[in-house]
């Protein structure tokens, strides 16, 4: 559903302008009601649909409550979860204690990650991607061993 990369600037409130190529898409999708929490491994943030957002809370419900794994989900992706709206132009607001958590400033790449974005600073992003380009992956899982492009 969402694919491709964006470079964007934060306004002096911390506000991110989705691009006007997804917005049609967003309104028709969940009204503009989106969810926006970190990442549970790369230093970035994760924008979810709301309906997405739905799916993906419901799943991690499901999953066995002692386990510390699960907790580690719960905490950092429902914990840090923020419930978000675009705006009349297109705008949704960062909080500012997202932003810390992963070190976004001002420049910011919004990337799509089919179903659902990644905000990462655009420096940090940079990196990952040159990281991967440069062979600095995880080895592949079996399950994909058979993808191809």
């Amino acid at each position: 559903m969402f694919e491709g990369a964006n470079a964007l600037s934060l306004d002096t409130k911390g506000r991110m302008t989705v691009p006007t190529s997804y917005r049609a898409l967003i309104h028709g999708y969940c009204e503009g009601n989106l969810f926006l929490t970190m990442d549970i491994k790369d230093p970035c943030l994760v924008l979810y649909t709301q309906p997405e957002w739905e799916f993906t809370k419901d799943k991690i419900s499901k999953l066995p409550s002692m386990n510390g794994y699960t907790r580690m989900l719960v905490r950092i992706l429902v914990g840090n979860a923020t419930k978000c709206k675009l705006d009349g132009n297109g705008r949704i607001l960062i909080p500012p204690l997202l932003r810390e958590q992963v070190g976004i400033d001002k420049s910011i790449v919004l990337t799509g990650a089919i179903n659902k974005f990644e905000i990462w600073d655009e420096q940090k992003w940079k990196d990952d991607q040159a990281n991967m380009r440069n062979g600095e992956i995880e080895s592949l899982p079996a399950e994909h061993s058979s993808f191809n492009y």
